[in-house]
């Protein structure tokens, strides 16, 4: 009896304590580490392993290693790799490479690439009068609103979504890769962002001053046309300038032909509107059959926010096997650091068993994982294949990703549907791949969502 109250005493004792833990104070601290000397024997392997090696690579699951297929039932007709080296803009080359088919197809091309410089050039000068007009019109705010703050905080910076690529194609159309080519800063454009942030963020104090002193619109104006004329001479700098006339002819063509980016995007995609284009995204932690708006979230001061359907995962791949039984590529966005296996092209949640190397439970579901910062849609990529079962029920995927040909296998990656379940968030898909329920979704006042919202990443 003794014996068992000395024991119930312990637990209870041990309670107790537990439940006084705000400080780590000596007692706790002692009991942690007498806590961990009684595994600490057990723990010596790993601990050495993971002091020498990337836990990746011990915690590779063999039961999967060496199993990747990629072989698909329906894929689109998609050819060639892009790289966007190290840039933030695979939004970008995404939207391209979703168009690149059927320019290849027409004129029977070997290869074909648009000009991402072109394209870039306009992003970043439009995205600088953006934050120019955000900050006049919050101007009698303080620098702590969330507004402001926000604004300051993200000035411009090269990543983007969907309706980013369609506000630019409809406003500047395309021009060849080789008639704006890619240059050091349009690869690499991390010092181009910083400095041109920081001088948008002097540019915004005068602004605001100068609103503070109630100087009339007219001279505002002027300040704010001065500061445009800047930001485009820093640019042109960087990226060279855009042009608004060239010549141009295909392979086997022999005469030139002149074009204006405009007339260029025209001749080639006459049928194409971004407007039969609606995205689709899977956000557990919000309610789904709604439509929602991201205030701000563009790169054109006229253009379209950010605006999607939120649906089940079973509702995306409905809509992505549509396309792709019709040969028609999707742009698609997803967490790819998730379970990434480089060296074979794969994504697939069984990858790697951190669990038993660690000894440790992971157990967040999608929508815990995006209320608390642990995942969310960072990289864009074309959605090109599907492989089936026997019926019809999709069992893997295929990404053509921009990291160059020599990344994954042979530039795209593979990835289960299971992966597709907790990691993919938003593809773009033509309305014409809708259910009747879905197209009628599209009727709804969208939901105003802030731009600071943690699902609302740009891809880079």
């Amino acid at each position: 009896m003794r014996k068992l109250l000395i024991i119930t005493f312990l637990a209870l004792g041990s309670t107790l304590f537990a439940q006084n833990t705000k400080n780590l104070t000596e007692d706790v601290v002692n009991s942690i580490r007498d806590n961990y000397k009684q595994k600490s024997e057990a723990d010596k392997g790993i601990r050495n392993a993971l002091s020498n090696n990337d836990i990746r690579s011990l915690a590779v699951n063999r039961d999967v290693v060496g199993k990747a297929d990629h072989q698909f039932k329906y894929k689109a007709d998609v050819k060639g790799i892009c790289d966007q080296k190290s840039s933030g803009r695979c939004w970008m080359f995404t939207g391209l490479s979703s168009l690149r088919p059927q320019i290849i197809k027409d004129k029977d091309l070997g290869g074909f690439e648009f000009s991402q410089n072109y394209l870039y050039f306009w992003d970043m000068f439009e995205k600088s009068n953006l934050f120019l007009e955000i900050i006049l019109q919050n101007a009698d705010k303080s620098l702590d609103d969330r507004t402001n703050e926000w604004a300051l905080h993200n000035p411009i910076g090269d990543g983007g979504v969907w309706n980013s690529f369609a506000n630019l194609v409809e406003k500047y159309g395309l021009v060849p890769n080789t008639i704006m080519p890619e240059t050091y800063h349009s690869n690499n454009t991390s010092w181009l962002n910083q400095l041109l942030s920081r001088k948008l963020r002097e540019d915004a104090m005068q602004l605001r001053d100068a609103k503070a002193q109630k100087l009339a619109q007219k001279k505002i104006d002027e300040m704010k046309f001065n500061m445009l004329c800047e930001v485009y001479r820093y640019l042109v700098l960087f990226l060279g300038e855009p042009p608004t006339e060239f010549k141009y002819r295909f392979e086997k063509e022999e005469a030139y032909k002149d074009y204006t980016p405009m007339s260029f995007f025209k001749e080639f995609f006459p049928n194409y509107k971004t407007s039969d284009y609606v995205m689709l995204m899977n956000d557990p932690s919000r309610e789904y059959n709604k439509v929602y708006e991201i205030e701000f979230d563009r790169n054109v001061l006229e253009g379209k926010n950010w605006l999607y359907v939120n649906l089940p995962a079973d509702e995306l791949k409905k809509a992505a096997l549509a396309s792709l039984k019709d040969k028609e590529p999707l742009y698609s966005s997803c967490d790819v650091s998730k379970f990434l296996s480089k060296n074979d092209g794969t994504l697939d949640v069984n990858n790697f068993d951190f669990e038993s190397l660690l000894g440790m439970k992971f157990g967040m579901d999608k929508a815990t994982r995006i209320r608390t910062f642990d995942s969310g849609s960072s990289h864009a990529m074309l959605l090109v294949a599907v492989d089936v079962d026997d019926k019809d029920v999709p069992t893997k995927w295929q990404f053509e990703n921009s990291w160059g040909s020599s990344y994954g296998h042979n530039g795209y990656l593979t990835f289960t549907d299971e992966w597709f379940n907790e990691y993919m968030f938003r593809i773009v898909v033509n309305k014409k791949y809708l259910s009747g329920d879905v197209q009628k979704m599209l009727d709804q006042k969208p939901i105003v969502l802030p731009p600071w919202d943690p699902m609302f990443m740009q891809e880079n």
